[in-house]
């Protein structure tokens, strides 16, 4: 055991931290030449997913704040990648929507993000990926559970 407790080699924790890095620099290193960053794809998937999502939603969506979502969202609309309304339909909240632009970008970017998620589990087989699948949400929802108590 090391000094400060956690053994690294044999850490989940910090496995799945590094997991989490090459991941996402993979993912920065194909989005990058499509001129995207990882929550630009993230919104236009969620988007196409869900349209009418509001500002707020997006950013929990996609892990950033609000007011970096609405940065995102200005640029996206100017771009002619989204469509939100001048005036919300209720309330305050202003539903975005992919354009045919976005789409088209969408389908781009889904194929690159495809491919480095495809060389990741490319060692797993299809029962290994459903049993990681579940596992990882396992530990998700127990961790939300945990959260007050910790």
């Amino acid at each position: 055991m090391s000094a400060s407790g956690i053994e690294l080699e044999t850490s989940l924790g910090y496995l799945i931290k590094e997991t989490s890095s090459a991941l996402r620099e993979a993912m920065e290193a194909v989005l990058r030449p499509l001129g995207m960053t990882i929550t630009h794809y993230s919104c236009l998937e969620l988007l196409a997913q869900r349209p009418g999502l509001s500002n707020s939603e997006l950013a929990r969506g996609t892990f950033v704040t609000r007011q970096s979502m609405n940065v995102l969202l200005q640029r996206l609309e100017r771009e002619g990648v989204v469509t939100r309304p001048d005036a919300a339909p209720s309330g305050r909240a202003l539903p975005t929507k992919l354009t045919d632009r976005g789409r088209r970008q969408l389908a781009e970017a889904s194929a690159a993000v495809r491919s480095v998620e495809d060389a990741m589990l490319s060692g797993l087989s299809s029962e290994a990926r459903g049993e990681l699948r579940e596992h990882l949400r396992s530990c998700v929802a127990a961790l939300r559970e945990a959260a007050p108590r910790i």
